[in-house]
């Protein structure tokens, strides 16, 4: 009798360990999430969570997409290839604008880690971004958060979207090798492939939102950078499988929060160090700061992000967009409560 009580104890154990969401079973086990660029650092929290086991330890069977920029990981959501992405928060702000309702439901970065360069031998005549003017500029890709970035920074020198072009180059070796090869003249991108090329020499850096002081010049304030967000159709059919990812996540930005750069490259995969183990631990350093540290996204935040937009989207002017639906923290504030 006592070995039967035993057995069931810990099938009830392995069950709570695997097949729950704080208490609830996950409707949806397998989940397709998508990403525009995994092995950037804007994206670290999705590759922590993934190689400790965080979504397993949830019951989740996660198939990460990577794709090569946040606009396509929106366009596979839309079209009900994912799941879920780990993207832009500004996407939710757009979709919203577009009478799509999708929602943040968890805040992985509170600063944007996106920075501008231009390419050295342009460096002397640069002043200002209004001299950004008829540049080919790199961004991950055409519509993805680096490329409303640099639109943003323009729009605040009094030049029009369409005053550069915009050439996608992705986030890895590929935007590394455009900027070497002088196919751009300047960069909207993340690290560790901004930290690489500053260290050869190859840029020189014009805006740096890796860090609050950084932002704050750029926005005036905090301006939220890369969220897990999902159709609100999803969150109504799987609470349960939203709330399990929430936990996941929640839990990793605990981990990061307390980590050091040499831990956190530990744990990341070789092939993210482009080569170089010490300089893939700068750039950890240099945007240690971005990361969320309670998952929530603060109204000054959507405000700014909103604000962003604004100044160069003119399919956003006059739309009415209610910014308390791009978030619902409901799944944080319980991910939270929940020690």
């Amino acid at each position: 009798m006592k070995r039967a009580q035993a057995a069931l104890a810990v099938f009830a154990l392995t069950l709570s360990l695997t097949g729950t969401a704080h208490g609830q079973a996950v409707e949806k086990r397998q989940v397709a999430l998508a990403v525009g660029g995994k092995t950037a650092l804007y994206y670290l929290p999705l590759t922590i969570c993934e190689r400790l086991g965080y979504f397993k330890e949830q019951g989740l069977d996660v198939t990460i997409n990577d794709f090569r920029g946040g606009a396509q990981s929106l366009q596979a959501l839309v079209g009900g290839s994912v799941d879920v992405v780990t993207g832009a928060y500004e996407h939710t702000i757009r979709m919203q604008a577009k009478g799509q309702d999708i929602k943040a439901v968890i805040e992985l970065g509170r600063f944007p880690g996106i920075v501008v360069a231009v390419r050295k031998d342009k460096a002397a005549g640069y002043k200002s971004a209004a001299d950004l003017k008829g540049m080919k500029i790199g961004v991950s890709a055409p519509g993805s958060s680096t490329n409303f970035f640099v639109m943003y920074l323009m729009s605040k020198a009094g030049l029009k979207p369409t005053d550069a072009s915009y050439i996608g180059v992705g986030i890895g070796p590929s935007a590394v090798a455009a900027i070497k090869k002088g196919d751009i003249d300047a960069l909207a991108n993340l690290d560790p492939m901004i930290t690489k090329l500053e260290q050869d020499g190859d840029i020189k850096i014009v805006a740096d939102s890796r860090s609050e002081e950084g932002t704050r010049a750029i926005f005036g304030g905090a301006n939220p950078a890369a969220v897990l967000y999902v159709k609100q159709d999803f969150i109504e059919k799987y609470p349960a499988t939203v709330q399990a990812l929430v936990n996941a996540f929640h839990k990793t930005l605990q981990w990061l929060d307390k980590a050091t750069p040499e831990e956190i490259a530990a744990t990341v995969p070789e092939d993210y160090y482009l080569g170089d183990k010490a300089l893939y631990i700068a750039a950890v350093r240099a945007n240690k700061p971005a990361y969320s540290r309670t998952g929530i996204i603060s109204a000054a935040g959507m405000q700014s992000a909103a604000d962003m937009l604004l100044a160069f989207d003119d399919e956003l002017k006059g739309a009415k967009i209610d910014l308390g639906k791009t978030f619902d923290g409901r799944f944080v504030a319980k991910a939270a409560a929940v020690k």
